[in-house]
């Protein structure tokens, strides 16, 4: 019942995002950008729930709509980490031991950096802004994927029905992209889920180091970053977006827990 309860409250965390991140204006009404200095560091309440800042934005507002931004770039990093990883994993698959056997030894140098240092590296080589950070998560996200999904590729590929299938005649491709690859991709999705949160934390990161998103666009990081020089006289410039990350990534985690656990998937780490 517990468990049942802790996934219900995290697909409604979820949904409600996904919706700020679409549809903003279903949750709000302000301009996360209008500015109001008499109203500057209100406390929350019924005209503002999350309070105002130091240029009296409403910080309610702001976090609805940064929703948009920490999402996308969330989603759009692990999607360029799958894009990049399942030719990189087919190649390791299929190409040959000496293919095999340097896409490993690269893919094994690359997880022994910490992801978060590999998307730094790769940001300040590529810049600051929104893609940037996108295309930085991503390509440190990556060779987990690919390690992951190349290991279930040789599984996979040994199996009865992918032999009878050679045996019938079913060139090599067509028992890649019809047999193989569907029936290892399960494990890689359901990771990608759980990678997700782990994506939104580095996402807010980064751009609360001043390397994603720059002002006044509103995104979870950048205004925890705001936040922080005002806690003494404001703490919830600080709290609600923190607060945001850390439910946002919990709940996605929780989801991914729970269709590992529906799947029968061993305990992976992307």
């Amino acid at each position: 019942m517990g468990r049942r309860l802790a996934v219900s409250a995290a697909a409604l965390v979820i949904l409600a995002v996904v919706v700020a991140a679409l549809w903003p204006q279903l949750l709000t009404g302000h301009d996360p950008n209008a500015t109001d200095p008499l109203a500057s560091f209100r406390p929350p309440g019924t005209g503002h729930w999350f309070g105002t800042d130091q240029l009296g934005r409403d910080l309610y507002a702001r976090a609805v709509y940064g929703a948009r931004h920490s999402v996308r770039i969330a989603a759009g990093a692990t999607l360029v980490a799958l894009l990049v990883a399942v030719p990189v994993s087919v190649l390791a698959a299929f190409a040959g031991r000496l293919a095999d056997s340097v896409i490993s030894r690269v893919l094994d140098v690359l997880l022994s950096f910490p992801a978060l240092l590999l998307a730094l590296v790769v940001v300040t080589i590529a810049g600051r802004g929104e893609l940037s950070l996108l295309l930085a998560i991503g390509l440190a996200d990556m060779p987990g994927y690919a390690r992951l999904l190349r290991s279930r590729l040789l599984v996979v590929r040994t199996a009865g029905y992918v032999e009878a299938a050679t045996g019938l005649g079913v060139g090599p491709w067509t028992s890649l992209w019809r047999h193989i690859l569907p029936n290892a991709a399960g494990p890689l999705l359901v990771t990608a889920t759980l990678g997700l949160g782990v994506a939104v934390i580095f996402a807010s990161g980064l751009s609360f180091l001043g390397l994603g998103t720059q002002p006044p666009t509103p995104e979870w990081g950048a205004m925890l970053a705001e936040g922080r020089s005002t806690l003494a006289v404001a703490w919830w410039a600080g709290v609600f977006p923190g607060l945001l990350i850390t439910v946002t990534a919990v709940a996605v985690t929780v989801l991914g827990r729970d269709l590992r656990n529906r799947f029968g998937i061993g305990k992976v780490r992307p």
